[in-house]
């Protein structure tokens, strides 16, 4: 196993040879802070770009058209939320504690799931540094969708043009269709963070590689199911 001996080496190396690094972090656990930067400056940069390039009035359409029937009043009123100033407010704000939510959910999830493990010595805010690790592919899609944005020149574009590994992208999905969320979370950056956890775990216990693939894709598998029989049946 090769020898990781920074966090800037091991930004690089996640993508790579993520056994190194799992095991590096685990001895450094300071060493999150280097993701969750790196993932919350591309995050903050790419809405803020997005919100300050697409037709406004555009978007607004598409999102009151997605919500199916509505009475005059209520599309006026939907229409007066989405000015530049609130959608840029609501989408920052959400790029940034939406990661720190999710990510400390799935601290508790994995050290609950752990908790067997003979050689249990890793906490919640062990599993919660090591959860910034699993989003490093956001940060690569991230800057190829904040190239695709740049050299775009429809204004009317959909924010699945941020996520260009994601099947709503890739399936062109309509902002207005049902589908839109779900083709916008199933993307590439998924499963490769179900297998950098399926790594991290292994390297971070006991457990067969089985058993630490099974407690990395366990979530979504359950999420992801629910959905897409609530999207079938509704």
């Amino acid at each position: 196993m090769h020898n990781v001996s920074n966090p800037f080496q091991a930004c690089n190396d996640v993508f790579f040879k993520p056994n190194g690094v799992f095991k590096a972090v685990g001895e450094h656990n300071n060493w999150s802070w280097m993701p969750f930067i790196l993932i919350m400056a591309i995050s903050l940069v790419s809405q803020y770009l997005y919100v300050n390039f697409v037709d406004i009035e555009w978007f607004a359409e598409m999102n009151i058209s997605a919500q199916g029937d509505m009475s005059p009043a209520e599309e006026e009123q939907m229409k007066a939320f989405f000015t530049r100033s609130a959608l840029l407010w609501s989408s920052v704000i959400g790029a940034f504690f939406i990661p720190i939510v999710i990510n400390a959910v799935y601290a508790v999830y994995v050290n609950l799931a752990t908790r067997s493990d003979d050689s249990h010595v890793f906490g919640f805010t062990d599993w919660y540094g090591f959860a910034w690790w699993l989003s490093m592919p956001y940060v690569l899609t991230g800057l190829v969708g904040v190239a695709l944005l740049l050299f775009t020149g429809d204004h009317q574009v959909a924010p699945s043009i941020l996520s260009p590994a994601s099947l709503g992208f890739i399936a062109s999905i309509p902002m207005d269709s049902p589908w839109y969320a779900f083709g916008q979370a199933v993307r590439l950056e998924l499963f490769w963070g179900i297998y950098l956890a399926t790594v991290g775990i292994t390297q971070w216990t006991s457990f067969s590689l089985k058993k630490s693939a099974l407690i990395a894709s366990a979530p979504y598998l359950i999420i992801y199911s629910i959905w897409l029989l609530a999207l079938a049946v509704f």
